[in-house]
């Protein structure tokens, strides 16, 4: 028997909870372990509490913190994250910080299986990634035109966000295009080689040739560094600074 998906609903709205305990309940993978009615609370407990879940669902309006504000303050959280709100022109903003998906009420049953489809190929890939980790594999397969390509972590150079795809580039003009998202790129990869510097971007730590200002260059190319990012970028050139 597979190991549960366990789940976190913030909620404010008892309707509308019941409604996410309903439809997580039609899903036997799924497993609640905390249910709040506030963001205060739920950021209380996700800081505080050893319990690490796989997913939390999460409404965005909420008294005391919304969802959005807690999860920036979470970011980069170690769980995946599904916003369930009434209103769409949050969902740039969601997406900013990798939220795994995005649900408006009301939330279809179809829909939402969706989402778990979503759910279990994230826990899958993070699972797989702390196995590969412990056995200190030096590459990643990804898959590419119908096959799985093996790709050595010392031949990225970056990897780029492109739609509902990623590049991987392996020199300044050569990449490989797969169908993954940012997010589990930045598990799959590990991170004592790799750095994430924007939303859209990941790279190779050994192949960094300059920083400046807000831009770091590698293989001929000026990339952005986020402003989300931008401490740990700081952090890596005052560890190697001279």
């Amino acid at each position: 028997m597979n190991p549960t998906i366990k789940c976190v609903i913030i909620e404010d709205e008892p309707l509308a909870q019941e409604v996410i305990k309903t439809h997580i309940n039609n899903h036997s993978q799924l497993e609640i372990i905390q249910i709040f009615s506030n963001g205060v609370d739920a950021n209380h407990w996700l800081n505080e509490n050893a319990q690490i879940p796989d997913v939390v669902f999460t409404d965005i309006e909420m008294p005391g913190i919304n969802g959005l504000d807690l999860i920036r303050g979470q970011y980069p959280a170690p769980y995946a994250i599904i916003f369930t709100t009434a209103h769409p022109n949050f969902a740039a903003d969601a997406f900013e910080i990798e939220a795994l998906d995005y649900l408006l009420k009301p939330i279809a049953p179809d829909r939402f299986a969706k989402a778990v489809k979503r759910i279990e190929e994230y826990v899958a890939l993070k699972k797989n990634v702390d196995k590969e980790s412990s056995l200190a594999s030096d590459f990643i397969f990804v898959k590419v035109d119908g096959q799985h390509q093996k790709i050595y972590y010392n031949d990225i150079y970056f990897v780029e966000a492109f739609a509902d795809y990623v590049k991987i580039w392996l020199s300044s003009d050569k990449r490989i295009v797969t169908l993954q998202t940012m997010r589990n790129m930045e598990n799959a990869l590990p991170k004592s080689n790799f750095l994430r510097i924007h939303r859209s971007y990941i790279v190779a730590l050994d192949k960094i040739e300059s920083v400046q200002n807000s831009n770091l260059n590698l293989a001929g190319k000026t990339l952005p560094i986020g402003k989300n990012y931008k401490d740990s970028v700081l952090a890596l050139i005052s560890k190697s600074r001279l």
